[in-house]
């Protein structure tokens, strides 16, 4: 892929790659986002933070937050499935803003891009509640992503707060095993919070993506709201998605 823009601060080295349509943004060589505009789908670990919303009808997911927005693709997908009312992307990085708006064109009426302590900004939001909550927030460290935030009690407790009474909380984990390290299977307060979780992998990937939801809801829904969604129906030969899900 060409690099079309890079940026060096404070020893972190930035950057923006092209093949075609698709953008690629690296921090000193981690791969942190990618999004083409003619393929939203795109088989990679993105398409699992967004499969979650599909658990309800499209209409039903109005307002999502995106902590840790990288160069935006996972908003850009919400905007072409979704087009929720709302969406609030908070990033610490100023640089992954200027790319996100730049380059992957994050720029529409209903985002709000800020930029922020993601920990800071939730413990002090109070405003509107989510329908949906993204919690993405990585680091690196020796050219591997880290969570920049541990999925204990506390920060649990944070988000659910945030959430609307049948709102779904989505977190990143790097693995299957920090997944059953977070409080979801420690904590039995936090577990009645959830009726119901499942856990995501895509191929080639160690990532384990936590889903958390306020009802009880099951594969059916998902499966079922997926189908009438050409790009993501699982029944058709052309779609890209792949993953695997299984209740937790």
């Amino acid at each position: 892929m060409a690099v079309i823009w890079q940026r060096k601060v404070n020893g972190t080295r930035y950057e923006v790659r092209m093949a075609g349509r698709t953008r690629r943004l690296y921090t000193n060589g981690v791969f942190h986002s990618q999004f083409n505009p003619g393929q939203p789908v795109s088989g990679s670990l993105w398409d699992l933070l967004m499969l979650p919303a599909f658990f309800y009808p499209r209409e039903k997911i109005r307002r999502i937050l995106v902590l840790g927005v990288g160069g935006g693709a996972v908003i850009q997908q919400f905007q072409h499935f979704l087009q929720p009312a709302h969406m609030t992307g908070v990033e610490l990085n100023p640089n992954h803003l200027y790319v996100a708006r730049r380059f992957f064109n994050v720029r529409q009426d209903n985002i709000e891009l800020v930029h922020a302590d993601a920990v800071q900004w939730v413990s002090e939001y109070g405003r509107e509640k989510f329908d949906l909550i993204i919690d993405d927030l990585f680091g690196e460290q020796g050219g591997e992503p880290v969570r920049a935030v541990a999925a204990d009690a506390a920060w649990f407790r944070k988000l659910s707060r945030l959430l609307t009474k049948d709102g779904i909380l989505v977190i990143n984990f790097v693995s299957g095993r920090q997944l059953k390290q977070s409080a979801y299977f420690s904590d039995e307060t936090i577990r009645t919070q959830f009726k119901s979780a499942f856990q995501f992998t895509a191929p080639q990937y160690e990532n384990a993506i936590g889903v958390f939801c306020k009802p009880g809801l099951t594969q059916r829904h998902l499966y079922g709201n997926l189908r009438d969604i050409p790009e993501l129906s699982p029944e058709l030969k052309t779609c890209r998605l792949r993953y695997s899900m299984r209740r937790i």
